[in-house]
């Protein structure tokens, strides 16, 4: 089978999975027609207000939407045609069966927000950890699509950015407090048009191609092979990104998402009937999947491969570049004003809906009627002061985390076999099968960060330390272990502490802001540990001539009458020269010991 085929039965299975996994999906939620929704219950004009469903469904589209299924495909097929399996199976099996469940059991209680329906099920816990992850979450997606769709029309029209911010922010205002069909009601239906022309447009290129030699001059139709790579079992990144689950992640609208869960509220308030919800709930998901879809078989098929496109898209080069280049090769000045509807109407229309989710959830938490208009603007002014607050701060550092973040995910699953090994061989008495799961990725995490972390050198981190303590004439506390680990032998620890001494002198700190702490073992795991840690001590004091620090009750861990055993070890490092003892003074002994 060819790529022209395997391209229209993606499709194909897409529509299918619709009509036959969603019908299974309502025999198990089972919609009842004669329930009364919350637009018909709770009717406000505001918030509550029903809608047709044509409507409805293209508003649910552009605010489960956006960029997602366009930028998220084109990025997520450089691992190869493996991308197209998971936006089919994954949009089908994951994304509809997600979006269709979270919508309707929004529409059964009365269009409640994610937080609170996690509350109702898993407790008031859940509910104020999800409410504050989703409100923090919703504000930066409303920050982040003001400022990207405002440096791109700043060189275009002149303007400034922060200028085109306040505009943005302007028409994100009045849409989050107007009532739903004012704004929204209007204007998403337009652009959930436009968005589906760009994509028809591209999908009829496609469907044109074999027979491209026999059209009309005038449509200027390329003759080219419709995916001609077919590696559907192979990572094929370029920078050799794990497939999993980076790809996941990359394409995650267009697949399943749960951004759409905390987006459907405002539409579950606007349905008719509990019949409507597989049609915009499911539908609307399958509509962004074949969307995804589309964009993602045009950037294979267009560059021939993922290396290609990885050229396309590297060196800081946005998606929105390969985008762009599609978009005008295949459909001209049309194409360029459909793809600048994209990077700048779409991101716009998720920001303003992610805002609007915010008021609902600020306002579910406190039980605030939004028919008012003071009402929504008692919310909506300090909300909305808080995302220009946050607007004003420097993308590229929070970035840089997102990277660290990313290459550390990866590092870990690319030595998750060798970091699980690293983790057994230290557990005593214990099995890897037995440490909790969350235990286990903490520990691979930091494993990974120490092992294979080399975007960040360890000597950025001590410069930036060295800056602050010269700045603010603090000391430094140096541990006596490297890259291998606290060394058993006195020797080495001392070894250890005369390059901190030499290194902290050549940056220009004093001698007597150096304290060295030796590392205290736990007795009951190295029965040897007390006295190298004393020897070694008794070296860094006398030879070196260092101030020294130890915590001293680790000595003592899983021993019984540790009290005794603590302070005996004490009163042997004060004696070979330690200076500052971690200790409890709440225990009288221990005050003693140091007094004597």
């Amino acid at each position: 089978m060819n790529g022209y085929c395997y391209f229209i039965l993606g499709i194909l299975v897409l529509a299918a999975g619709y009509f036959t996994y969603g019908r299974v999906l309502e025999r198990i939620f089972r919609p009842d027609a004669s329930r009364q929704t919350p637009a018909v219950a709770c009717t406000d004009g505001v918030d509550y207000v029903v809608m047709p469903r044509w409507r409805v469904f293209l508003i649910q589209l552009l605010n489960i939407a956006g960029l997602g299924p366009i930028f998220g495909a084109v990025m997520g097929v450089l691992y190869g045609p493996a991308a197209l399996l998971w936006i089919v199976f994954g949009c089908i099996l994951g994304g509809m069966a997600h979006d269709y469940f979270s919508g309707m059991i929004s529409l059964r209680h009365k269009g409640e927000n994610l937080p609170e329906i996690l509350g109702r099920y898993l407790g008031n816990q859940a509910q104020w950890i999800s409410r504050a992850v989703c409100i923090v979450f919703s504000v930066l997606v409303g920050v982040v699509f003001a400022v990207g769709p405002a440096a791109i029309l700043s060189p275009m029209t002149g303007w400034s950015v922060s200028a085109w911010v306040w505009i943005i922010f302007g028409y994100y205002f009045l849409a989050t407090i107007l009532p739903i069909q004012a704004i929204m009601g209007k204007v998403y239906p337009l652009f959930s048009v436009a968005l589906i022309i760009m994509v028809m447009g591209i999908l009829g290129v496609m469907l044109l191609a074999p027979v491209a030699d026999s059209m009309p001059a005038w449509m200027h139709l390329p003759r080219m092979e419709v995916l001609p790579d077919l590696d559907f079992f192979h990572n094929r990144h370029p920078a050799d990104f794990p497939l999993f689950p980076v790809m996941f992640i990359t394409i995650a609208c267009g697949a399943v998402s749960g951004f759409h869960a905390t987006q459907s509220p405002l539409m579950a308030r606007c349905l008719k009937t509990e019949r409507e919800g597989l049609p915009v709930f499911g539908g609307a998901m399958i509509t962004e999947g074949i969307i995804a879809f589309i964009w993602a078989a045009a950037a294979l098929t267009f560059y021939g491969s993922p290396e290609a496109l990885g050229a396309a898209t590297a060196n800081g080069k946005a998606p929105a570049l390969a985008i762009q280049t599609i978009s005008e090769s295949w459909m001209g000045s049309v194409g360029s004003i459909l793809v600048m509807i994209g990077v700048v109407i779409l991101p716009i229309s998720t920001g303003d809906g992610a805002l609007r989710v915010t008021r609902l959830m600020i306002a579910d938490s406190f039980k605030l009627s939004q028919e008012q208009l003071s009402r929504r603007l008692m919310i909506a002014i300090p909300l909305f002061a808080a995302a220009i607050a946050v607007s004003s701060m420097d993308y590229a550092v929070i970035w840089q985390y997102f990277g660290w973040a990313n290459q550390l995910l990866a590092a870990m699953n690319d030595h998750a076999a060798e970091l699980d090994e690293i983790i057994t061989a230290h557990l005593k008495g214990w099995t890897l099968s037995r440490v909790p799961r969350v235990s286990l990725v903490a520990l691979r995490l930091a494993l990974a960060e120490m092992l294979y972390g080399d975007e960040q050198k360890p000597g950025v981190a001590i410069n930036e330390a060295v800056e602050l303590v010269k700045k603010y004439g603090a000391a430094v506390v140096g541990l006596t272990l490297d890259e291998n680990g606290i060394p058993k032998k006195a020797a080495d620890r001392f070894a250890i502490a005369k390059r901190i001494l030499d290194r902290a002198t050549a940056l220009g700190i004093p001698k007597r802001d150096v304290y060295i702490d030796c590392l205290t073992l736990t007795a009951s795991a190295e029965q040897d540990g007390a006295r190298e840690t004393l020897e070694a001590l008794h070296r860094v004091k006398t030879e070196l001539g260092l101030k020294t620090v130890l915590g001293v009750s680790n000595i003592s861990f899983g021993l019984p009458n540790r009290e005794a055993v603590t302070r005996t070890f004490l009163t042997m490092a004060l004696e070979n020269g330690l200076d500052l003892p971690i200790i409890n003074p709440n225990i009288a002994s221990m005050a003693e010991a140091v007094r004597a």
